[in-house]
């Protein structure tokens, strides 16, 4: 008998978290006269996100039944025949969304508790992780593209707080207004889709715009020979591209590490970042039928991939490492898009949610341990004070390199394979990306890893903490020490899904029912899904197959080089530094994408906005059409003034003058 989820059910999800976060952002702050103190707002925030982590477990069983759920709760607006309606769409894809966004918004919760206990705005950052969690499961659950653009760009907004969380630090300020903006852009393009499918659809609606599909796909763009459904599916992308940080819309990331780094591992790994590559898959009716917008998302994935990777390897704040590395991720799953291997893709997207959290989470405590410094060039031999944190960031390091078994390596592998087999003109270089990229992953990661658990102490020796976490300017020259319970228990929490969950979920998901009416693939078109099942041998097959792959021998490659390099012989990264000094100039100036963005494409926009101001607000609206009516007015009355003179000759004369010109006038015509 096939379980049933009721409307009640499914409202509670994200009510929970929000009323959490309601009572704690008004009672625990000044604003409700602090009624509730830092244990009563922490309790009440992750009570309620507890409630929604447990009902999206049962609702993942349901939909695991067959269960299915598709209604609207509540019409907000009818124009015409358009309805702009509230509802829930529950199939395979939201509730593994449901899931993996709940649970590791409950881990960040715990973790909060002990990663920001001396901060004054405790009970303030509770209530906006929650805020954040409610407005993801909006996101998630919605049945129509209004609810999806509310959710889009509420946790935009409260990624906008959260990243300026210590809002008296210029360079918070600075990197949540960065976000903010970037966003925009991309967010524009977002709604210009969805603006396109009403204009044409009609509809709001997912499934009733599915199945106008085919009828999209045989409309022109008006005044041009491009496809109606390709533009559609380019502006789409293009919101993709600004939450989900892909290149060249991707410079707001890195620096959104200067808030706390719980919300790192909460918007930025696991979360928000993945809302883009979520709306894709959702999409995918749409996009299966531009073979044109499909090349473009694999060459973007690509470009990300390959050169975010890159720039990881130059970082030295553990964040930054961890924040170029979840970027150059997020381009593993856009390529898997491009290829039309959309359940690869969120299969990557839930398994990166889990290590990246980890990652995440591990840097955070490492950054307690050892008093708020982050630079990994002054760290070196945690391990043996850190025991937790030290084995935990080792299972997420692995599952982010793809070692066998390991939950990343059956998502990453499936990508590799599923680039392999795409025919679109941008999978050869695509292909190269991601094979070049697991090298680039694990070197970058191992480096991290061996510089902060091994080799010689360095921590006494570092000449200017840096101080990015907390307001702790105090300089520490402690050991490091292990993290209380509260940091290490999500450690261990997270830890278990990122060694387990893709052994376990790899055949249902990809080659399974389990996304079967949620994803749209056109297998005559694309093949690609066809060939990995046709390739696929039950998961112990492929991770005993992949010990004699070309991704795992440069997975190796990279650990021993990191290794050598940064263990046995330090000399030669920086022999390396000095002999390619102009190509580590280019990595750490970032391709010079801020400077453009500042000095090109903001100056250009500012000259735009000043042309517009002085020409257009100043010369033709305030100059010729405001002031210049009242002067043509006042001229003109000045210029027949003299003809009101109140004197009766004038006006006989006038007369007389004007019979004369009508005589005139009618001779004339004869």
């Amino acid at each position: 008998m096939t379980t049933t989820l009721q409307a009640s059910t499914l409202l509670a999800v994200p009510l929970a978290p929000l009323v959490g976060s309601a009572l704690a952002g008004i009672f625990g702050t000044r604003f409700g006269g602090n009624l509730l103190g830092r244990t009563a707002s922490h309790t009440l925030t992750i009570l309620g996100v507890l409630v929604s982590f447990v009902l999206s477990v049962m609702t993942l069983d349901a939909v695991l039944d067959g269960a299915r759920f598709n209604e609207t709760l509540y019409t907000w607006m009818v124009v015409g025949e358009l309805k702009m309606e509230i509802g829930f769409l529950v199939d395979g894809l939201t509730a593994m969304m449901m899931c993996v966004v709940t649970f590791v918004s409950l881990m960040v919760h715990l973790y909060t508790i002990g990663y920001m206990e001396e901060d004054e705005g405790y009970n303030r950052f509770f209530a906006y992780i929650s805020l954040f969690t409610f407005s993801m499961l909006m996101l998630v659950m919605s049945n129509n593209m209004l609810q999806l653009f509310f959710g889009w760009e509420a946790v935009g907004l409260v990624s906008y707080l959260l990243i300026g969380f210590w809002f008296n630090r210029p360079s918070a300020i600075f990197a949540n207004m960065k976000a903010f903006l970037v966003n925009r852009v991309g967010d524009f393009g977002f709604i210009l889709g969805i603006g396109l499918i009403v204009a044409y659809a009609g509809t709001l609606n997912y499934g009733e715009a599915f199945a106008k599909a085919a009828e999209l796909g045989q409309v022109q763009f008006p005044g041009t020979d491009w496809a109606l459904i390709t533009v559609i599916c380019i502006c789409l992308f293009i919101g993709a591209m600004g939450k989900s940080a892909q290149f060249p819309l991707h410079v707001w990331l890195p620096d959104s590490m200067e808030g706390p780094t719980p919300i790192s591992a909460l918007i930025h790994a696991a979360t928000m970042v993945t809302a883009g590559i979520f709306m894709v898959a959702r999409m995918s009716p749409l996009f299966e039928l531009s073979d044109t917008a499909l090349n473009l998302i694999m060459v973007i994935g690509a470009i990300t991939a390959l050169f975010m990777g890159f720039l990881g390897i130059i970082q030295n704040d553990i964040k930054r490492v961890v924040a170029y590395s979840t970027l150059s991720q997020l381009g593993y799953m856009t390529v898997a898009l491009g290829a039309s291997a959309y359940s690869v893709a969120v299969f990557h997207l839930m398994t990166h949610a889990f290590f990246k959290a980890l990652l995440f989470l591990g840097a955070g405590s490492v950054i307690m341990g050892m008093h708020h410094n982050q630079d990994i060039r002054w760290m070196g031999g945690v391990r043996k004070y850190m025991p937790i944190t030290w084995i935990t960031s080792l299972l997420g390091s692995l599952a982010l390199i793809g070692t066998p078994l390991f939950s990343g390596f059956y998502s990453k592998d499936s990508i590799i394979e599923a680039v392999a087999e795409s025919t679109l003109p941008g999978a050869s270089f695509a292909y190269f990306a991601v094979v070049a990229g697991v090298f680039i992953t694990a070197f970058y990661s191992f480096r991290m890893y061996f510089l902060v658990f091994h080799g010689a102490e360095r921590y006494d020796q570092n000449p200017d903490a840096h101080h990015d976490d907390h307001h702790d300017d105090h300089h520490h020259s402690g050991k490091p020490h292990e993290s209380p319970w509260v940091v290490t228990v999500p450690l261990v929490l997270l830890a278990i899904p990122s060694v387990i969950i893709g052994y376990y979920t790899i055949e249902p998901m990809l080659f399974g029912d389990f996304f079967k009416d949620a994803i749209y693939v056109d297998l005559e078109r694309h093949p690609v899904m066809h060939e990995l099942e046709h390739a696929f041998h039950g998961a112990l097959g492929m991770a005993s197959h992949a010990f004699s792959t070309l991704p795992f021998w440069l997975a190796l490659s990279g650990v021993v080089v990191a290794w050598y390099m940064y263990l046995i012989n330090p000399a030669v990264p920086a022999a390396l530094a000095r002999a390619l000094r102009p190509l580590v100039v280019v990595l750490e100036n970032k391709y010079y994408m801020d400077w453009i963005n500042e000095n090109i494409l903001a100056r250009a926009a500012r000259g735009l906005g000043v042309a517009l101001w002085k020409g257009g607000d100043q010369a033709v609206i305030d100059g010729a059409v405001v002031n210049g009516s009242w002067r043509l007015v006042g001229w003109f009355s000045a210029a027949i003034r003299p003809m009101q003179s109140g004197y009766l000759y004038h006006y006989a004369l006038v007369m007389i003058l004007g019979i004369f010109l009508l005589m005139t006038w009618f001779v004339w015509l004869k």
